[in-house]
């Protein structure tokens, strides 16, 4: 039995990640209708537009879902509100905020903590956080600097019955196949998601994603003059990863050029009206593993046939390494 699954309700150790202030019930309902967990972003969304999306999805499916908040920004409205609708699960990341745990466990609500090192996981189990989700560096949007491959087997061992999932560099069944060898409960998956067929950005990010290598998914400095700004102590620190953009470049280069009074409104405008892209394009490096744009419904399932495939296929190459017994 996968601990990860029997807790959430859920078939499939697959989580697909929350999209922030992009539009994603589509995806996030033939998710669930895979049997996986979708999600739903709040972030610099207006709580009606929440609320309607929250609806949305629960006439969508009866199947389970998370809800994804933020300390950029927390907004207590709709925290409040999350709530009160009583999702599956409440997932966040950027920050540990103990008080906002107690909440969602006083409301009966599970708790998904995103963290990017081993301080960050020992602050969440000592606030209660009922899952940790192992965010490696390769990861696409806010992240740290320590690699999945490490963190999940640090926090494997730190967690004990604190199911682990892994989030970074994951995007086919070999990634579910690593982190369930690592010991991990399960995957998180971004950008190959953002690559489908449901999820509600321009075709322009997509193509761009089909294009790009790995070495093409960049860690962006001073992202935070154009970001929405925190409003609770932070973690560890992180920068986002994402798609080269005449932006990203001058953030990079020259961000003293950057006037966040005139790109901040600028960007947001474009997030609100589901672009964005041609500022900061959040993509991990899974872009090198990503040459097409299909169903959500295929990539849960080829995700789990080559993650069998490639269990097979370690087990058989793990017996060339098995030292023969002794003979007396």
């Amino acid at each position: 039995m996968n601990k990860f699954c029997d807790l959430l309700g859920i078939d499939v150790p697959i989580v697909c990640a929350p999209f922030g202030p992009w539009d994603q019930v589509d995806l996030a309902a033939a998710v669930c209708a895979a049997g996986a967990l979708g999600s739903l972003g709040t972030a610099v969304r207006p709580l009606p537009e929440l609320r309607e999306q929250w609806a949305r999805l629960r006439d969508r499916t009866d199947r389970p879902f998370a809800i994804n908040h933020t300390i950029r920004p927390l907004d207590e409205e709709a925290f409040a509100a999350t709530l009160r609708f009583h999702p599956d699960v409440v997932s966040f990341h950027l920050g540990v905020c103990p008080d906002l745990i107690v909440r969602a466990h006083d409301a009966g609500i599970p708790w998904m903590q995103q963290v990017v090192d081993r301080a960050q996981a020992e602050q969440a189990l000592a606030a209660g956080a009922d899952v940790l989700i192992a965010q490696g560096g390769e990861a696409g949007g806010n992240g740290g600097f320590v690699s999945t491959m490490v963190l999940v087997p640090q926090l494997v061992d730190l967690a004990g019955d604190v199911p682990v999932v892994a989030a970074g560099g994951i995007a086919d069944g070999r990634g579910l196949a690593a982190a369930l060898s690592l010991g991990a409960s399960g995957v998180v998956m971004g950008t190959r998601f953002l690559a489908s067929d449901e999820m509600a950005i321009s075709a322009d990010w997509k193509l761009r994603i089909l294009a790009a290598d790995a070495v093409d998914a960049v860690k962006v400095p001073n992202a935070d003059r154009v970001l929405p700004p925190t409003n609770r102590p932070g973690g560890p620190p992180t920068q986002p990863r994402m798609l080269r953009t005449p932006l990203t470049e001058a953030l990079t280069t020259r961000p003293d050029t950057v006037d966040p009074a005139v790109t901040v409104p600028e960007v947001l405008a474009a997030l609100r009206g589901g672009r964005g892209d041609e500022y900061i394009p959040f993509a991990g490096q899974t872009v090198g593993l990503i040459d097409d744009v299909r169903p959500a419904a295929d990539i849960v399932r080829s995700v789990l046939d080559g993650a069998a495939a490639a269990l097979t296929i370690a087990t058989a190459r793990s017996r060339e390494f098995t030292p023969s017994p002794t003979v007396h």
